[in-house]
């Protein structure tokens, strides 16, 4: 990968008048290398646009169709079942999920941010869902596959209507706009909460068995990081590969207690989070199977739920912001300007269109975890991303193929996603760099935006019922939704209170260096910076074709 030199650097501020500058220690006693700061990581492999060999390729892709699998399976399991559905319902939903997936990823890497980002399912639609399923769940229906289906189709419906909140707010440039207004210092705990706001994936996930998830990753940090020191020559199989060894040898000890009844005599819940063959996909998936629009029915419309979906289609953009910032400095590209940002949450709004169309169970956003598997491989090309498209639709329409690794137990994936999400929490601390990190200004700014954007979504979820009833509870059930789903999100809370502080707190006193302006601005322009043509320009002279304001 070769690396830019445009690291912008600016003088410290001169010392206030009656005030002799303070000396810095380090410097006066040469206590070694200090790092300045870097638009760009110098540790990558590949980056967004040099690609491995084809070989290689094939199998990195693979290893994103897996990393993905785990929160499309979470998601199904979360909510097919509290529909009226069964294991063949639960397989199909998974065929629809991975099939629209690889439709919008492969749209996103060609027409939207460009950036090696995976569009996966976003779990901020689960309250609007969960109020849906909440009204169908009265004795109405004569039988449950009755229920489930005119469940998916309401769900249809919604999700057709909320994804103009996406088109508009991102065609109409008023995302864009809101990025604008961005600094490093908002960056920081949004890129940060979009990760840590996912914990209860990582270890309470885990823990649901914990013989299969501790070793999957404690196996895994040994190997990708300590094994390729010890054997050098393979060091970068290793380091590349060293997931999917991981998971074949856990899946396969996971599959031997099973056989070997060692979870005979335990309760439903280890046995559904532990056997390999609890899942009952493979033997209700069926072997060729296209999904089709409206497959489920005609959508239903009903005022309240979509209403109540407006304020998950507002998180979702919050969410894909984040990553798409971390995904940036993953794949050794530029901070992705606003204008590439806002278009990329209008292509959002119209893959939830297709979703909705073709019968998909929630929308769409941008996947944390394979954002961390960058990182993780150090291999950022946005081909490795799109051939991984190819696996999720294959596997989509081949049903017995894909249930086949849709049976790996959860606490598996959840040891996986302990490494990757925290790898993307450290890429959203590191925009700290551009900025004056000695300014108690920016300290308070984002440590008070990133505790109480924890500390508020972890009430609102703490204080939401199985049904989905949240702690907001007012006579207006669409109104509940929107607020119990905004307030739910730590990305969306984050940056609303960032961008609050931020632009109103000392504005007018605080210096842009020590904001981090500088650096920031060029970026967030068309022409500010000669690299966003090279990282986030159309393939194939598209740009030529479109209204400028679409691009």
């Amino acid at each position: 990968m070769v690396e830019t030199g445009h690291h912008h650097q600016h003088p410290p501020a001169p010392a206030a008048a009656g005030h002799p500058p303070v000396p810095s220690m380090a410097m006066a006693r040469n206590m070694g290398t200090t790092w300045p700061p870097a638009e760009q990581l110098h540790h990558l492999q590949y980056c967004i646009h040099s690609n491995p060999s084809w070989h290689e390729t094939v199998v990195l892709a693979f290893q994103h169709y897996i990393v993905m699998l785990g929160t499309t399976v979470l998601i199904a399991n979360t909510l097919v079942s509290p529909m009226g559905g069964d294991p063949g319902d639960k397989a199909r939903v998974i065929q629809t999920i991975l099939f629209m997936s690889g439709i919008n990823t492969l749209l996103q890497t060609l027409i939207g941010t460009r950036l090696p980002t995976v569009m996966g399912v976003s779990f901020a639609y689960v309250l609007p869902v969960l109020s849906i399923i909440r009204d169908y769940n009265n004795g109405q229906f004569d039988s449950e596959k009755q229920r489930f289906r005119h469940t998916m189709r309401t769900v249809q419906g919604s999700l057709i209507i909320s994804s103009f909140v996406n088109i508009i707010i991102g065609y109409g440039q008023a995302w864009g706009n809101l990025i604008r207004i961005f600094s490093p210092i908002i960056v920081v705990p949004v890129v940060s909460v979009v990760s840590l706001g996912l914990f209860l994936r990582g270890f309470p996930l885990l823990a649901n068995c914990v013989e299969i998830g501790l070793p999957m990753l404690i196996l895994l940090i040994i190997t990708q990081q300590y094994l390729k020191h010890a054997f050098s020559r393979i060091s970068m199989i290793l380091e590349r590969y060293a997931l999917l060894v991981c998971l074949a040898i856990i899946w396969a000890f996971a599959a031997i207690l099973t056989v070997s009844g060692a979870y005979n005599n335990v309760s439903t819940a280890t046995k559904q989070s532990c056997r390999t063959d609890r899942a009952f996909l493979m033997s209700s998936a069926p072997w060729i199977r296209i999904p089709y629009p409206f497959q489920w029915g005609t959508p239903i419309f009903k005022a309240s739920h979509v209403f109540g979906m407006f304020g998950a289609a507002i998180v979702a953009s919050a969410e894909s912001t984040g990553v798409f910032f971390a995904a940036s400095r993953l794949a050794g590209a530029t901070a992705p300007p606003a204008h590439v940002v806002s278009r990329s949450i209008g292509l959002q709004g119209i893959g939830v269109l297709l979703e909705g169309i073709f019968g998909s169970i929630t929308g769409n956003t941008a996947s944390v975890e394979n954002v961390g598997l960058l990182g993780l491989t150090r291999i950022g090309s946005r081909r490795v991303v799109q051939v991984s498209t190819f696996f999720m639709i294959f596997f989509s329409i081949f049903g017995k193929f894909g249930a086949f690794f849709a049976s790996i137990p959860l606490p598996i994936f959840a040891g996986i996603y302990c490494i990757l999400l925290g790898i993307v929490v450290a890429v959203g601390i590191s925009f700290i760099q551009f900025t004056d990190t000695n300014s108690m200004r920016n300290m308070y700014v984002i440590g008070v935006s990133l505790f109480l954007s924890l500390s508020i979504a972890q009430y609102f979820l703490a204080n939401t019922s199985r049904a989905g009833y949240g702690p907001v509870r007012t006579a207006g059930g669409w109104f509940n939704d929107i607020l119990n789903t905004i307030f739910a999100s730590a990305p969306l809370v984050a940056t609303i209170l960032a961008t609050i502080l931020d632009n109103t707190l000392e504005a007018r006193h605080a210096s842009d260096d020590a904001r981090g302006i500088p650096w920031w601005k060029p970026f967030q322009h068309r022409n500010g910076d000669g690299r966003n043509d090279e990282f986030y320009s159309m393939p194939l002279r598209i740009n030529e074709l479109m209204p400028t304001r679409f691009l």
